[in-house]
């Protein structure tokens, strides 16, 4: 069923389609609404509601909910659909947050977790982490640099192929280096990779399970995403690579204990005199 509002959903009214969209946003708690409260969501009258399910092939909104949770006990794929020219701002806008939802959802559900449980006790353990990425995969790697600066751990980033290739050969037993790569496929990264495997370092790859990269490193958190290849879509693969950067930040800042979330809070009051305050407006009427 969700599947099929997917693909009818350029195809509905107006008002049909704002009750799809808050179903597709958050199915699992629409299957508990009330048509009142679902009607009230999507700004529609109940009759609408009840007009969108029999669209689609339910005999009402019972119907519907059954058949919509019918969906959600057999796991929904990940979603892709194509930005056309002739999108709509609320058609294309659609299509990009549900396949980056979708790839959310994915790579959760591939989430092996003995593998992250041992890569965040090498990074507990590690002399230096470095971070490596080439092209639109060196953001995700900065931003997880950037992170890690508020450790007492060194942490390196680099995105160019020599610097990568000096800080791989000169890493040590103990150090973490932390290859991310949606593909996994740049020849150049995987060259490093194995420089670094050679160093006798732990090399994680933040990339694709099945390719040539996952193979070269110790250790492997896999985005789970299909490529993207349509010319108008942004890559929902760096939105799921941020998401494991965060968990690992987290898994590491547990792991320290409460002496490192002690210094952390002091890090973020140091900081706090370098913005602005916010203003208040208990006062305002």
């Amino acid at each position: 069923m969700l599947d099929e509002i997917r693909n009818q959903l350029d195809q509905l009214s107006k008002s049909e389609r704002k009750v799809a969209q808050v179903i597709l946003a958050d199915p699992e708690s629409s299957i508990h609404h009330s048509i009142a409260h679902l009607a009230h969501l999507a700004d529609v009258s109940e009759p609408t509601v009840n007009r969108f399910c029999r669209t689609m092939g339910a005999k009402g909104y019972p119907d519907f909910k059954l058949q919509v949770a019918k969906s959600l006990a057999k796991g929904t794929p990940y979603v892709h659909r194509h930005v056309e020219q002739s999108d709509s701002a609320a058609s294309f806008s659609s299509k990009i947050f549900e396949s980056t939802i979708s790839s959310l959802r994915l790579t959760q559900q591939n989430l092996d977790i003995e593998t992250l449980e041992q890569t965040i006790e090498h990074l507990n353990r590690a002399g230096k982490i470095i971070f490596m990425g080439l092209g639109a995969s060196a953001s995700v790697a900065h931003d997880a640099h950037n992170k890690f600066l508020r450790f007492d751990t060194p942490v390196l980033f680099s995105d160019d192929i020599l610097m990568q290739r000096m800080l791989a050969i000169n890493a040590k037993k103990g150090d973490v280096l932390i290859f991310v790569s949606h593909t996994g496929r740049t020849k150049a990264l995987i060259e490093i990779a194995e420089l670094a495997r050679q160093s006798n370092a732990i090399v994680v790859g933040v990339t694709d399970a099945d390719s040539p990269l996952a193979h070269v490193c110790s250790l492997v958190l896999s985005t789970q995403v299909p490529e993207d290849t349509d010319v108008y879509m942004p890559m929902a693969s760096r939105i799921a690579q941020l998401l494991l950067i965060d968990v690992l930040v987290t898994g590491f800042t547990l792991k320290k204990g409460p002496a490192l979330q002690e210094k952390l809070r002091l890090i973020k009051a140091t900081l706090r005199d370098s913005r602005y305050d916010k203003p208040d407006h208990s006062n305002y009427e």
